[in-house]
């Protein structure tokens, strides 16, 4: 039997909002935690400081996530920020709201 294990899409912004970063990930928590501790320094997210989690959407498979991560992708920006404004309209940092449950 094949273990299959779920994915999440994610977007994190700057403290401006003038840069949205979409990524996708099977451990949301840790990934977060390395785009905010700028674990790879040379990445796009530490060169333009994308540290705050504003959008998530889990998916019971890897490989859904990866799909909709890659039309998350070739959506236009405002597309984007309305996906956001509806999931957050404050725009928070939901980082710490995941790492608490």
């Amino acid at each position: 039997m094949v273990m299959q294990r779920g994915g999440c899409i994610y977007i994190v912004t700057n403290l401006t909002h003038s840069v949205l970063y979409i990524g996708v990930t099977s451990d949301i928590i840790t990934r977060i935690w390395e785009h905010k501790n700028k674990v790879h320094p040379k990445s796009f997210t530490a060169k333009y400081n994308c540290t705050k989690l504003v959008y998530y959407n889990f998916y019971p498979h890897i490989e859904e996530a990866i799909a909709a991560e890659k039309i998350l992708k070739d959506r236009k920006r405002e597309s984007k920020i309305d996906l956001i404004n509806k999931f957050n309209p404050e725009w928070k940092d939901l980082y710490d709201g995941l790492a608490n449950e």
